[in-house]
C-alpha cells in the first residue's frame, strides 16, 4: 500500500468478517465498506465498475457464497461469486497496481491427512463449495496482483447464521442434540480473524512493492488447537450463561448426512503465517470464551 492514497475497497460489510473487518481496519485508511447492494459480486460487471470508482490501494474480499448445501445444486452461482469475482477483483487490483485480501476455506482440502494441513500440501475438494473458492484462489495466483489469500475454517461469531448462534438456539428449545463428533477442526471468531488481518496489514503500511512480492500467497489463519463439532458445542454450553443446558450426544457423520460432503479433518497449521507476520490466534476455546463474553 502506498502511504500517501490508502483507500480500503471492503466487500461483505454485513457478513460475520466483514461487519468485524469494516471495525478493525479502522485507521489503516479511509474504508469503503460496501454491503451485497453496493457491490454484488455475483455481478462482474458491477465488480469491474465499483473498483475503477473506487480506486482502491487495498481491496479486501471476506463476501462468498457460503451455503455450503445449497452450492451442490446451485453450482453455477457459487463459481460465479467464489471463483470468477475474485479473479475479475485481483485483475482489477493489478490493473490498479493495487493488493487483494481474501479469504478461503479448509474445504480446498479432501481431509485424508493424518496431521494438520500446510499451505502447500495438495489440494482436493470434495464439495462445489471447496471446488468453487479453491477456483476463486486459482484465480487470484493467475492474476499476477499483490494478494494475501487467508484460509480460515469453522468460522463463527454474534451475527448472521453459524453453527455457535445455532447451538445457542436450539439449546434453549431442546433437552438433547446430537452433534457430529469424528471430523475435527479449529472454530474460528470472526473478530480474531479481522483483528489478525489488521494486525498484518498494519505491517504493510509504507512498505513498497517488495514487501507485498515477498509475502503475496496462501496462508492458513485459524484459532489455536482443535476440537470435534461435538466438542464444539459442549464448550459452548459449558462457556454459555443458558439456564437450562442440553445433553449432547455424539454421533458419526453417516448419521447426519447432508449435500455436501464435509472432510473428517480440516485442521490447519497457521506456523507459516506466525512466522511471516509475527501474530497467533488464541486457541479456540479462549477465543470462544471472549465471544461469548462479548
Amino acid at each position: 500500500m502506498s502511504a500517501d492514497r490508502r483507500t480500503i475497497l471492503l466487500t461483505g460489510v454485513n457478513g460475520q468478517v466483514g461487519f468485524e473487518l469494516a471495525r478493525s481496519l479502522q485507521g489503516l485508511g479511509k474504508v469503503v465498506a460496501l454491503d451485497r447492494a453496493g457491490l454484488d459480486l455475483s455481478d462482474l460487471g458491477q465488480v469491474r465498475r465499483v473498483v475503477r470508482d473506487v480506486k482502491p490501494s487495498l481491496i479486501v474480499n471476506p463476501a462468498a457464497y457460503t451455503a455450503v448445501d445449497k452450492a451442490e445444486s446451485d453450482v453455477g452461482a457459487a463459481m460465479r461469486i467464489n471463483g470468477e469475482a475474485p479473479g475479475v477483483l485481483a485483475e482489477e487490483a493489478r490493473r490498479l497496481g493495487a493488493a487483494l485480501v481474501h479469504y478461503s476455506t479448509d474445504y480446498v482440502f479432501d481431509g485424508t491427512k493424518d496431521g494438520a494441513y500446510v499451505e502447500d500440501d495438495s489440494v482436493n475438494p470434495r464439495n462445489v463449495y471447496g471446488k468453487s473458492k479453491l477456483a476463486g484462489e486459482q484465480a487470484i495466483a493467475a492474476s499476477g496482483c499483490d494478494h494475501l489469500i487467508f484460509r480460515t475454517s469453522w468460522v463463527y461469531g454474534t451475527r448472521g447464521k453459524n453453527f455457535l448462534l445455532t447451538m445457542l438456539r436450539l439449546g434453549a428449545e431442546r433437552d438433547e442434540l446430537n452433534v457430529v463428533a469424528d471430523q475435527v477442526g479449529a472454530p474460528t471468531w470472526s473478530v480474531t480473524i479481522a483483528a489478525l488481518t489488521a494486525n498484518v496489514l498494519a505491517q504493510a503500511v509504507g512498505q513498497g512493492q517488495d514487501w507485498w512480492a515477498q509475502k503475496s500467497g496462501a496462508y492458513h489463519l485459524t484459532a489455536g488447537g482443535s476440537t470435534s463439532w461435538h466438542g464444539f458445542a459442549q464448550a459452548i454450553f459449558e462457556l454459555s450463561a443458558l439456564d437450562k443446558k442440553p445433553n449432547v450426544k455424539p454421533i458419526p457423520a453417516s448419521s447426519y448426512p447432508t449435500p455436501a460432503v464435509r472432510p473428517s479433518n480440516s485442521r490447519l497449521s497457521a506456523m507459516k503465517l506466525r512466522e511471516t507476520f509475527g501474530v497467533e490466534a488464541p486457541d479456540w476455546r479462549d477465543a470462544l470464551s471472549l465471544c461469548l463474553a462479548r
